[in-house]
């Protein structure tokens, strides 16, 4: 059995919890934030992802006492419109980021694993001949199939994916809407990634990032949980509360129920051939690395959700 250090919590932990405009200290053997409207305990043992928005600040102790739990810290912007650093304790081994890199750097073996994301995706494997440009384009099309499918199931007007970061509130509700669902994903697959000892830089299809591996987890869920989500809350926004928040709110619930977290462990050590935990078993046998031939990923990760009903 491996040493208890390097087991990585992640399946058994809360998902998230956002907070702004406050103050995060240590408290007994935990944390707690502090804020205009009173003293909250946060539970850091069950907790897999802190994400802290404006306003915030957050003492030494109680980074220390994240970094012990294994609780993935993101500093981000209102809205989560921007990602800026993160912090977390990550696994007590190297054996999963080795056996990444290697993958990674093998034309052969990264062609595999880009395979076995796309088939994990859509069930359907593709051509024996494809190429990783071409898996980028089959999955652009059956993305835009999904976001035209789920805008007819909810009987909302779809113009296509859009938004500008620089003019939030300038998007329709549906890119909002997704935006904001996908913002969850990225955050949840991060904390999984960094938990068990992956590199959230080194990526198969998306490449050239510093989070491009969370992109590439993230994607396998997508059509399952954020895209049908995000249409369903931008048809049908509640009055009560912004659209973002409600969005957020519902992710939480959402990967709750279904269980989420403990399956993106499972199925980052799937779709990399092997079982993770020990770094061996993988069916790929790593060759000498060559170089890849890098894409730019626009892609912004956005991260949020909302303390009050945690």
């Amino acid at each position: 059995m491996d040493a208890l250090t390097a087991l990585p919590r992640f399946r058994d932990s809360w998902s998230y919890v956002y907070l702004e405009k406050g103050v995060i200290d240590q408290e007994h053997a935990s944390i707690a934030f502090h804020s205009a409207e009173g003293t909250v305990p946060l539970p850091v043992a069950s907790l897999s992802t802190l994400m802290l928005g404006p306003g915030t600040s957050i003492t030494h102790s109680a980074v220390r006492t994240l970094a012990e739990s294994n609780c993935l810290v993101i500093w981000c912007g209102d809205e989560s419109v921007r990602f800026y650093a993160t912090g977390t304790g990550g696994a007590g081994h190297s054996q999963n980021l080795i056996r990444q890199a290697a993958l990674v750097s093998d034309p052969a073996t990264r062609l595999a694993v880009c395979r076995a994301m796309y088939t994990k995706r859509f069930t359907v494997p593709p051509e024996d001949d494809v190429t990783i440009e071409q898996l980028r384009g089959f999955e652009g099309q059956r993305v835009r199939q999904a976001y035209a499918d789920a805008s007819r199931r909810v009987g909302l007007n779809w113009s296509g994916r859009n938004y500008d970061q620089g003019q939030w509130y300038a998007a329709d509700p549906a890119n909002r809407a997704l935006s904001a669902a996908n913002a969850c994903l990225y955050g949840l697959a991060h904390a999984a990634i960094v938990s068990a000892g992956y590199s959230p830089a080194l990526g198969f299809i998306h490449v050239g990032k510093p989070l491009s591996f969370v992109y590439d987890i993230a994607d396998l869920y997508k059509t399952e949980f954020s895209i049908p989500l995000a249409f369903e809350l931008a048809a049908k926004p509640p009055a009560e509360m912004e659209l973002e928040r409600a969005v957020r709110l519902a992710c939480r619930d959402l990967f709750y129920s279904k269980k989420l977290m403990q399956r993106i462990i499972p199925d980052i050590e799937e779709v990399l051939g092997g079982h993770s935990d020990s770094g061996t078993g993988s069916q790929y046998a790593p060759r000498p690395a060559q170089p890849n031939d890098d894409r730019s990923e626009s892609r912004s990760v956005r991260r949020p959700d909302d303390l009050q009903s945690a």
